[in-house]
């Protein structure tokens, strides 16, 4: 059945579309203007001194993991409860996940076991601001600070998220963005690295183009590098999206108080708290099912009978074949991780959801889950 109702849905204006064709026109699509426009105006969103454009979020972390130094036999503490690519950067240098489970309201890492699992290995920690709230930043760099450990902020999904009234991208030694459709603001692919450390900077901008160095010549390699640039037309649209982007946070803010609102006295589903020292930069709308609730059969019985797509958020890393098949025996206990990923679902969301559909995406599952009781 064709979905009624798309469970995510980038937010894409006349605008957006000239500033791409704008750039196609001018004949010039890589290594341009464009990019470097966008890399100094998310530098200034986020309020740090460099930004560097990638491809994708992915290869933002990988580079990042590089810069930290990280290689093989290192250990770096990662939650488990994440989207893949923050496990993906650490095993591409052939370092050692160690997973670490979450707290039981955010999700975000536990910074006591954190504390547990350091080891004379530990060479990183990997801190993901899951959903778009911030991670539990005063205590994670209070254990990373004692053990002499960076902490490279996966913060993906958090572009405009704050804590304690400071942006994501000024926590740890530096922050990866993403800009996939499905995110805050979009660049169709893509992603950005965000830090104030000059080294990072430099060796990242050399990473992301094939090693060259800043001031070398043009086919002059310092370094193994990689092809992570990001393109001019994405870079366009990257410009274009950012200066609507605080209309993007407060229509997503206003999707989820109504989804919240409408979910407030059902017994069979709880949405995700928002602690008060943040401001949430809402990426998806995940309710937490109760107890006894069959997700598959609720996921099954609402895309049969209402096309409306739901999404298991996250099913754990570890878990994964190509990962348990690696480390499966020496993942010890994840309790919380593997309780709430059971029971974790994202419900559509974006920014121009109504009013009227998020009604039926609640009254259908109501009917979902008397179905699957």
């Amino acid at each position: 059945m064709k979905e009624s109702i798309p469970m995510s849905s980038a937010d894409l204006s006349e605008a957006d579309v000239e500033a791409v064709l704008e750039v196609v026109r001018s004949g010039r699509l890589a290594l341009g203007p464009k990019t470097a426009e966008f890399e100094r105006r998310m530098a200034e969103y986020c309020g740090v001194k460099h930004a560097i454009a990638t491809n994708s979020g992915t290869a933002a972390l990988h580079v990042l993991v590089i810069a930290s130094g990280i290689g093989p036999g290192d250990e770096v503490l990662v939650p488990s409860f994440t989207f893949a690519a923050s496990v993906n950067a650490i095993l591409y240098e052939r370092a050692t996940p160690v997973f670490v489970d979450i707290e039981p309201d955010t999700y975000n890492l536990d910074p006591d076991d954190v504390a547990r699992k350091i080891t004379p290995r530990t060479k990183a920690i990997m801190a993901v601001d899951v959903f778009g709230h911030p991670a539990e930043w005063d205590a994670l760099q209070a254990v990373a600070d004692k053990h002499g450990l960076p902490i490279i902020d996966d913060c993906c999904e958090a572009l405009g998220a704050e804590y304690r009234g400071r942006k994501l991208g000024q926590f740890g030694v530096a922050g990866a963005f993403a800009f996939y459709p499905n995110k805050q603001m979009t660049t169709g692919e893509g992603g950005i690295i965000v830090t104030n450390d000059d080294r990072i900077n430099e060796l990242s901008r050399s990473l992301c183009n094939q090693g060259r160095g800043e001031k070398g010549e043009w086919l002059e390699h310092e370094r193994l590098g990689y092809n992570y640039r990001l393109d001019e037309m994405s870079s366009a649209l990257g410009v274009s999206q950012l200066k609507r982007l605080p209309e993007f946070l407060d229509k997503r803010e206003n999707v989820a108080r109504a989804y919240i609102e409408r979910l407030r006295n059902c017994d069979w589903a709880t949405p995700m708290p928002v602690r008060a020292h943040v401001r949430k930069s809402w990426f998806v709308f995940v309710i937490t099912m109760a107890p006894g609730i069959d997700l598959a059969r609720v996921q099954k019985y609402v895309a049969e009978k209402h096309g409306i797509p739901l999404r298991r958020y996250f099913n754990p890393v570890h878990e994964q074949t190509y990962v348990a098949r690696q480390f499966g025996s020496t993942v010890g206990p994840l309790p919380v991780t593997d309780a709430v990923s059971k029971r974790t679902l994202a419900i559509p969301f974006h920014n121009n959801l109504s009013l009227e559909e998020i009604e039926q995406v609640v009254d259908v599952l109501g009917a979902a889950v008397g179905y699957a009781s």
